[in-house]
């Protein structure tokens, strides 16, 4: 089979998209507070092919800025997060081929829960359902779970691998054939295929047996975006489909390379987020962009990068260089202090350069495809054909309608070059992404 194109909507069960500007746009629609409005993307995104749509999150509101929630709140920078498993099962309730994944932390959830949460609604939804595996990053979130800060990064992925291992089992835990339902006997399963887990790690322990038995697709898909040494290694073990970013063509080509390689034998999808904005024409696109780069203020991004970095970006002017003490405090995202200290060529940048290279509040955080259907698909040919992507995570500037001129203007391009699919191959999100049934000991666990 030739390879294709995945695309991954990329969602947020909150007051904005990705762009915390998007709802300041006058043609994003005002109920995202509504099943409505969620059941309107999903049906876009399923008429036009997508593999999947799925949500990030966080536990916490902004507030490191000024150590302060009430700008966050004022300005609607990610201000309202729902939960998105609600919001996931809506939407696949309304579609029949479209898969939702959701994001659910390692660190603040027991592996129990998250393992039955998953499975019922992998269930539900026919065997369409993803798990993107994160281990929480800021100290708000530590605090709305009673912790005074986070596990070391290294330790947290220790932590999480014990997290897989329990889940995974227990997705195990019920063979595929163990369902008899004979009535005529009275025999509702046989035991013998039902197993106990029994796990004792370092950090976890968990008993079973497990509660749930498998979906069409024996278990849901593992989503994960780990891109430091340690978190590779976390994608190499459980990934299979990663989700990236990566800042220009060139940067994207070298780290697919090197993301490959850290993967082995995985061969996991790898997704880079793009925010293509298409029109009709190429200057109506540029147009439409102006518009949507001047909804972001400048809080914006301070607010944000407090919150991935866990420092207070207010405390500093704007011209002042970080002392390599500041450096060496910022937590969690540091793939961002990476990817400024790389673009600016300052060993010690100040708080613009963090604004400016990191883009973080704005659209481009990710690279941007604007254009005419040519252009957009010219750009997402060459990822594609030219080692940088396996497909992409699309972010919309403003909801639903980025989505529908993506799917009204740049898809059918797409499929005309035969680059992307023109229906589903199947039912389950395995399938459709071309991955493996799941019905044996999971990838990552030793025998017994």
């Amino acid at each position: 089979m030739a390879r294709d194109m995945k695309l991954v909507a990329f969602m947020q069960a909150q007051n904005c998209s990705n762009y915390p500007a998007s709802w300041r746009h006058k043609s994003g629609m005002p109920d995202w507070d509504t099943p409505e409005f969620y059941t309107r993307i999903a049906r876009t995104l399923e008429a036009g092919k997508f593999h999947l749509a799925f949500f990030d999150d966080r536990l916490a509101i902004p507030d490191s800025y000024h150590h302060d929630y009430r700008a966050t709140v004022k300005y609607g920078v990610r201000s309202v997060k729902f939960d998105a498993a609600t919001i996931a099962t809506i939407m696949g309730m309304a579609t029949s081929k479209l898969g939702l994944g959701l994001t659910y932390s390692t660190t603040y959830y027991e592996p129990f829960h998250v393992a039955r949460l998953f499975a019922t609604m992998d269930l539900m939804l026919g065997g369409r359902v993803a798990w993107n595996v994160v281990t929480s990053l800021n100290d708000s979130e530590a605090a709305n779970f009673g912790a005074n800060q986070h596990l070391d990064h290294d330790l947290r992925y220790d932590r999480a691998d014990e997290f897989m291992e329990i889940v995974n089992g227990h997705w195990n835990t019920w063979e595929p054939d163990a369902i008899l339902r004979d009535r005529d006997s009275g025999v509702f399963a046989d035991p013998a295929k039902v197993h106990r887990l029994d796990y004792k790690g370092r950090f976890l322990k968990s008993r079973g047996p497990f509660t749930v038995p498998r979906s069409p697709q024996g278990q849901p898909v593992i989503l994960q975006a780990g891109q430091s040494g340690r978190g590779r290694a976390f994608a190499a073990r459980w990934a299979e489909l990663i989700f990236t970013i990566y800042p220009n063509f060139e940067v994207a080509q070298k780290s697919y390379a090197s993301m490959r390689e850290a993967l082995g034998d995985n061969p996991a999808v790898i997704t880079p987020a793009i925010y293509p904005i298409v029109a009709e024409t190429r200057t109506m696109a540029e147009d439409k962009m102006a518009q949507i780069e001047k909804l972001a203020r400048p809080e914006d991004a301070l607010i944000l990068l407090s919150e991935v970095l866990n420092y207070d970006f207010g405390s500093k002017a704007m011209d002042d260089p970080f002392t390599q003490e500041e450096l060496d405090s910022l937590t969690g995202l540091r793939g961002i202090l990476d990817r400024v200290v790389q673009l600016s060529g300052k060993p010690n940048p100040t708080v613009a350069d963090f604004v400016k290279h990191s883009a973080r509040g704005t659209i481009h955080e990710f690279p941007v495809f604007c254009g005419s259907p040519k252009d957009v698909a010219d750009e997402m040919e060459k990822w594609f054909t030219e080692g940088a992507s396996d497909g992409f995570v699309v972010a919309g500037s403003y909801l639903p309608g980025s989505y529908e001129d993506f799917v009204r203007l740049a898809v059918p391009e797409l499929q005309r070059r035969g680059l992307f699919q023109k229906d589903y191959a199947g039912k389950t999100l395995r399938e459709n992404l071309g991955l493996q049934m799941q019905g044996g000991r999971p990838r990552g666990m030793a025998a017994e």
